[in-house]
């Protein structure tokens, strides 16, 4: 019984777009623009963009193939997980593209499931520690 009030108090199972966007608003960050289920954003102080992602109430983090050698770091943050594969949008019009189920090629990046604000927090701290080095 103790897991279970453990796993109550210390995970929420849904954690909004919405409120992954206050929070990074709260962080500083800049949202750019937001088409369908696509807001772009930006770190304060930086020009590299990333996206939130909302699919079926659920928020992702999705931020350019070059920080895949950074995915355990992300992963290793409590209430971060790597999605398997990459993410395709056409609309993160900020990252590289490749040949993804059709002749034309679609913006790609690497996605992560954020599952409380504390998460969003920490995830948006190693983004900026490593925009800096």
């Amino acid at each position: 019984m103790a897991t279970t009030s453990r796993f109550k108090i210390g995970a929420h199972l849904s954690f909004s777009a919405e409120q992954l966007t206050e929070q990074l608003i709260k962080l500083g960050c800049r949202s750019n623009f937001k088409i369908k289920n696509i807001n772009e954003f930006m770190p304060a102080n930086s020009k590299e963009a990333f996206y939130v992602h909302e699919q079926s109430g659920q928020a992702k983090l999705v931020i350019r193939p070059v920080f895949e050698v950074f995915s355990d770091d992300f992963e290793a943050l409590d209430g971060i997980s790597r999605i398997k594969d990459y993410f395709h949008s056409s609309e993160m019009t900020r990252f590289p593209t490749r040949i993804y189920k059709s002749a034309q090629p679609i913006h790609y990046g690497l996605a992560f499931k954020v599952t409380s604000v504390l998460a969003a927090e920490q995830f948006i701290k190693q983004f900026n520690k490593i925009l800096t080095q």
